[in-house]
């Protein structure tokens, strides 16, 4: 799964990036220095934070990726059937769905920094439950508990970074929370060929000693501090994050204006997404996270290695390819974003995808029935690259920030949790169904998969509004005026 959602600070839901901008009243006041124990502090303090926290990111991608190059391996060593091992595979994104949905009050009870620590701990947990398996129950107990940690990862990673990056810096730091899950899966998928299965587990705990070793050196998030009335470390974690002689007043004075302005904001409900007001936004947001997963992206990267096997192609040198495109992918995805625009890139990004799946289902169609075997695994691992690549460029990242943008404030904490849940069932679904679908038909199954991408060019193409360049107030408008001129087109016809 791609995650790239920034969650509401005080509600534990789904955030953008501009909602951590709003104008503040001004106070005018600066701490002593005296406060700061002997750091300097400067941007270097907020980018070895963001460093640090970007560990929990690249974990995240290595218990995504640990599947795909291990398949065959642990289905041998252990005697796994294909149901068994797809369990192991899936129940992955069932503790993550667990951990996503209580991460917003682990966060808010344990701060961001404890809320990290936890996670790494259930995670080098689950590393050390898989690495000492020797059958399928302590298998699942491991990648569940990894599972769990990384949904909480998913939510105060992103958050930890908004909260503690200033304004100019924000959007460029949070991109690395995608990039450094693309990067540990990517890795994963590398260095599972060469290592054993038990070895590659236990360099999954690496990124979490890093994180755990690296926290007792980085402040708290001051918006964090400041919520639950630690007034004096809030101003002196802000000091170092911002340097020793900048003057934070004026920032002090936003983030104490912001966090009145949410408390003072009435607490929403999930029953109360479905009034008439708020429905075309939720239509949207379930709408994206269901395209997003039933394309397919959690069965193809969950079990790579046994697809390409199935096409005829070595696992390996499959599986390395796969992984040396979705980095530089990303990265290209990210500066885009803001360039060309949400619908534009989720577009073309669900075109290519359709593209992908259409020529690695006709492979599997042509290896069915004897003809051109030769192409065969050429248009398979073309098909597969290719979809990962456009999925990589816009259908990863994009759901997630045109899900922050489109839910107005008060209601962004349930939306959230919600929208969380939808995407997470889907993933579960696709990533234990797909083994069962390829032994069904391959070919189908591919083609099923560029029929949802279809699907999602029409849905976007109807009902997804473009959101760059525009304040949530005016993309309210616009889902609002929409919404309104659908009622009245009924009306007409009726």
């Amino acid at each position: 799964m791609a995650i790239g959602q920034c969650r509401d600070v005080e509600n534990g839901g789904t955030n953008s990036l501009e909602d951590l901008e709003q104008p503040f009243i001004k106070q005018e006041k600066k701490i002593d220095a005296d406060y700061e124990d002997g750091s300097t502090g400067s941007i270097g303090m907020v980018l070895l934070s963001t460093f640090v926290a970007v560990c929990g990111s690249f974990e995240f991608g290595s218990c995504v990726g640990y599947s795909a190059p291990t398949q065959s391996a642990i289905r041998e060593d252990l005697n796994l059937s294909l149901a068994q091992f797809s369990m192991f595979g899936s129940i992955l994104t069932i503790g993550a769905m667990l951990g996503a949905i209580t991460s917003g009050r682990i966060a808010d009870f344990l701060g961001r920094k404890g809320a990290m620590s936890m996670s790494a701990t259930f995670c080098i947990t689950g590393w050390l439950a898989i690495y000492f398996s020797e059958g399928a129950l302590s298998l699942d107990i491991g990648r569940f508990l990894t599972g769990y940690g990384i949904g909480v990862f998913s939510y105060v990673i992103p958050i930890f970074i908004a909260e503690i990056a200033p304004k100019n810096l924000r959007g460029g730091l949070t991109t690395l929370n995608q990039l450094m899950i693309v990067t540990g899966s990517s890795v994963s998928f590398v260095i599972g060929t060469i290592i054993s299965w038990r070895t590659l587990a236990m360099t999954g705990i690496l990124p979490c000693i890093v994180l755990l070793v690296g926290l007792w050196f980085v402040p708290e998030s001051p918006r964090w501090l400041a919520k639950i009335g630690r007034e004096k470390e809030f101003q002196v974690a802000l000091q170092r994050l911002r340097g020793k002689y900048a003057d934070i007043s004026d920032e002090t004075a936003e983030i104490k204006e912001y966090i009145v302005t949410l408390q003072s904001l009435p607490k929403s409900r999930v029953l109360d997404l479905f009034q008439s007001k708020y429905i075309r936004s939720v239509i949207i947001g379930f709408g994206l996270m269901v395209f997003q997963q039933f394309g397919g992206i959690n069965g193809i990267g969950f079990y790579a290695s046994q697809t390409f096997e199935e096409a005829g192609i070595s696992s390996k040198i499959g599986t390395i390819a796969y992984a040396c495109v979705q980095v530089p992918i990303t990265v290209v995805g990210a500066m885009l974003i803001d360039r060309s625009g949400r619908r534009p890139l989720i577009m073309v990004s669900a075109t290519g995808t359709f593209l992908g799946c259409f020529l690695a289902g006709t492979s599997f169609f042509l290896k069915e029935y004897g003809l051109l075997l030769n192409w065969v695994p050429t248009i398979a691992v073309s098909g597969v690259l290719i979809y990962i690549a456009f999925f990589s460029i816009g259908m990863g990242a994009v759901p997630w920030v045109i899900m922050s943008e489109i839910f107005p404030i008060h209601v962004k904490g349930a939306a959230g949790s919600l929208v969380v849940l939808v995407n997470w069932l889907g993933a579960w679904g696709v990533s234990y169904a797909y083994n069962f679908l390829m032994s069904w038909s391959s070919s189908r199954t591919y083609y099923m998969y560029s029929g949802f991408s279809l699907l999602t060019i029409l849905f976007v193409a109807k009902l997804v509004p473009e959101t760059k360049g525009k304040t949530l107030e005016e993309i309210q408008a616009c889902i609002n005026s929409d919404s309104n001129s659908d009622r009245r087109e009924e009306d007409i016809l009726n």
